[in-house]
């Protein structure tokens, strides 16, 4: 396969990861025949200082043309002024809204080699593998608000709103994975209370019945599943909910693992390229200093490579050499619960040597 890669280091310890996640495509590359051609292009505070953009038109137009996006993180301190003409995160929705990427996949994995890291019971997250969809550009924090005044003082509000659209194109996605994994799908919602919400389970039931019947599927309420995510996490296959509730749910999942340096994500949509990230951040207080845990990016990209390129085996490639390298003891500072560390880039190294 010949592929076109958009490389956005971004900010903070984004262009650290992202480097070590180039090196292990390349060898992928390499290894199975391909050709990617990975170009590197500003996004976020570097843009700002760079271009006066946080996503300049011709690294949207790189991104739109390419066949999958790495991103590192963007943001930091530098750029927090709230009197500023614009910040690092107005590309990031932009990017997102331009490439109309309405789903966000978020796999919450445990290793085996790193239970301890959890601050949950071994018994309870061992062998845990949630793969959740939320929907990344409908709900609560696209719909209108604003703010009017009231006897006390003031009221604000904010507008919920789904359309049977939407949903069936996140459900749809949600069921096709769940059919390739362990054939099971829950839809999170709060129907006992909110309009939408019954809207929502309602779409889902139907794509379901008419599309996915060899699926086992439950609805479970959010806060039900705030708790079940916690006290059952195991239960859970592929799980598809809206963009507030996915906001919150996914990120208590991100603590089964016991570190941020581990878990990957990816925004897709229909068509065209998506969007692949570590979730942790732009970590600005560790920037520069070598120890950030490339692990999270470098498994961003087996994403791009399964769900962008449809290069299965290649992604199971590298997932299969991040744990060989867990698995013989190696860790970054972030797991290695005092103990002897790597830095970025040797935990880089040591995966490209499992994959060599």
């Amino acid at each position: 396969m010949d592929a076109k890669i958009v490389l956005l280091p971004g900010d903070g310890i984004g262009p650290e990861v992202v480097a070590q996640a180039e090196t292990v495509l390349k060898v992928i590359a390499e290894r199975n025949g391909h050709v990617f051609e990975m170009t590197r292009h500003p996004m976020g505070g570097n843009a700002i200082d760079s271009h006066g953009d946080p996503l300049p038109e011709e690294t949207l137009a790189a991104c739109q043309a390419s066949n999958g996006v790495l991103l590192g993180a963007v943001g930091g301190p530098k750029w927090d002024d709230p009197n500023a003409k614009t910040r690092p995160e107005a590309g990031l929705l932009r990017i997102r809204k331009e490439m109309k990427l309405f789903a966000n996949l978020r796999p919450i994995k445990t290793y085996k080699a790193l239970l301890d890291s959890s601050p949950l019971k071994k018994e309870i997250v061992e062998g845990v593998d949630i793969l959740c969809f939320r929907e990344l550009t409908g709900g609560i924090y696209f719909g209108q608000s604003g703010r009017r005044p009231h006897a006390s003082g003031e009221e604000a509000w904010s507008e919920m709103i789904y359309s049977t659209g939407e949903i069936e194109r996140i459900v749809r996605l949600a069921g096709i994975a769940a059919q390739s994994r362990r054939k099971k799908l829950t839809s999170v919602d709060k129907a006992n209370v909110l309009e939408v919400s019954r809207l929502w389970r309602s779409v889902t039931e139907n794509v379901v019945k008419n599309e996915f019947s060899d699926l086992t599927f439950e609805n479970v309420l959010v806060d039900a599943m705030a708790m079940h995510l916690i006290s059952r996490p195991r239960d859970f296959d592929v799980v598809v909910t809206g963009n507030m509730f996915g906001d919150i749910i996914t990120d208590e999942g991100s603590m089964l693992t016991g570190s941020l340096g581990m878990l990957p994500s990816a925004s897709i949509g229909e068509d065209g390229p998506g969007l692949y990230e570590p979730i942790h951040g732009s970590a600005p207080d560790i920037a520069g200093k070598g120890i950030a845990n490339p692990l999270a990016t470098i498994l961003a990209a087996a994403m791009m490579l399964r769900h962008s390129l449809g290069l299965e085996d290649e992604a199971a490639q590298i997932e299969a050499a991040v744990d060989a390298v867990l698995d013989a003891g190696h860790r970054t500072a972030d797991i290695a619960r005092g103990g002897a560390s790597l830095s970025t880039s040797e935990m880089g190294a040591k995966v490209v040597e499992s994959l060599s």
